[in-house]
């Protein structure tokens, strides 16, 4: 089939793919349901999307008037993507053109904002992991913002080959508006752990649209995490190939007055004996009042079982703390399962305050309320941090969240 972006062939695969090679200058019917999440209208053509607005399930929580013409088409590259790879043996990385047939094999956008990014990236970075390789080292990426007031647009993808190891370190800093197509193609056998960083300045407008597909007994380890940036919106998908897939998606964000970090996810279950689990932890804070904006976290967790799927294990859970009065964390987990030869599947969602009986037994043994507050925002954060196999990159978190911490005095 013929990738309508690019006119390679090959990228299309799967039931997504064949629903946007068919059609692919048609607008979304918002009319038509669709019989699942994972049959949603996909397609590289920004022009087969309609513009979204405030009454689209896809965007009805996301501040549309904050995307800075992302969603509409009035925002034109003005600057190319900065992405940068450190050098690691047994590890390849390509700068490539958007004739490379590699590019889209993971997912189809299922977006205007992601099939905008993906037909307007000058070209795209390719990091290869080879068969049988198993690299000690992190694979450290570094994606920089185009500046304050620039836009700019990038294309990443991760690639495992079958047997293969590795963790790859995506830290993402700098300013501007920018949106993006992620691919991690996990070939079979092959174990692939991610930790995202969005660790943007203040002023940065974040979209990206996360790509998995799973080979064979392959495993992926997802982990993103949402510090910074005025708006962020994060949308993984896993798509499974073949049986005895393992994915596993951990989240953390934290929000300040005037931030809007939003994270959507799908687990789209396409063949038997695969597992995955989601964690996603969030807490907000901020300043209310006159003139003052809150803060706004969104979670939105699908996980689709096909008819196909059988003996899958999965399970979603999301928790937030709101730490001020005034903020506001959405959190809608979904599950759809169309067999019943399931081995379990469950969700969960929390949304509360502090805990006055973890703040008085802490106060009754002497800790003032101040260092209280901090031990128990430690601990809610403690079990997605101690997962993240980076020394590093966790120190780095711990840091963080004392910084988040001192804003309010908490």
């Amino acid at each position: 089939m013929t990738n309508p972006a690019t006119g390679a062939q090959g990228p299309l695969t799967g039931v997504q793919g064949a629903v946007a090679s068919e059609n692919p200058g048609a607008k979304e019917d918002k009319s038509k349901l669709v019989a699942n999440k994972g049959a949603q209208f996909t397609s590289y053509d920004v022009n087969a999307f309609e513009v979204p607005s405030g009454r689209d399930e896809l965007w009805r929580f996301t501040p549309l008037r904050r995307l800075r013409g992302l969603h509409d088409g009035s925002a034109v590259a003005t600057a190319g993507s900065d992405i940068a790879v450190t050098a690691v043996d047994g590890v390849t990385v390509e700068k490539v053109g958007r004739d490379d047939d590699r590019l889209g094999v993971a997912g189809v956008p299922a977006d205007r904002i992601a099939a905008q990014a993906f037909s307007s990236f000058a070209d795209a970075t390719v990091v290869t992991v080879a068969r049988e390789q198993e690299i000690a080292e992190p694979i450290d990426v570094t994606v920089t913002g185009p500046g304050a007031d620039a836009i700019a647009f990038g294309h990443l993808q991760i690639r495992l080959e079958p047997f293969a190891k590795a963790t790859v370190v995506v830290d993402q800093v700098g300013s501007g508006t920018y949106a993006e197509n992620i691919e991690f193609v996990v070939g079979d056998s092959a174990q692939l752990t991610v930790v995202l960083l969005q660790s943007w300045q203040q002023d940065a407008v974040h979209v990206a649209a996360h790509h998995a597909r799973l080979g064979r007994d392959a495993v992926l380890r997802h982990f993103n995490v949402s510090l910074g940036g005025d708006l962020v919106r994060v949308s993984p998908t896993v798509h499974y190939d073949a049986p005895g897939g393992d994915a596993e998606l951990l989240g953390l964000y934290f929000a300040d007055a005037g931030q809007h970090l939003e994270q959507r996810l799908l687990v789209d279950h396409t063949a038997p004996k695969c597992k995955s689990n989601v964690l996603y932890k969030g807490a907000l804070q901020g300043e209310t009042g006159p003139g003052k904006q809150d803060a706004h976290t969104v979670w939105i967790g699908d996980v689709l079982i096909r008819a196909e799927a059988e003996d899958t294990s999965t399970f979603e859970f999301n928790r937030n703390l709101v730490l001020t009065d005034g903020a506001r964390a959405d959190s809608v987990p979904n599950l759809e399962i169309e067999t019943g030869e399931i081995l379990g599947a469950g969700h969960a969602s929390a949304t509360g305050r502090f805990d006055d009986e973890q703040l008085f037994y802490l106060r009754a043994r002497g800790i003032s309320e101040d260092a209280a507050r901090r031990l128990i925002v430690r601990g809610f954060f403690h079990e997605i941090i101690e997962r993240i196999p980076v020394p590093a990159v966790r120190e780095r978190l711990d840091a963080a969240i004392e910084i988040e911490l001192a804003v309010t005095g908490a």
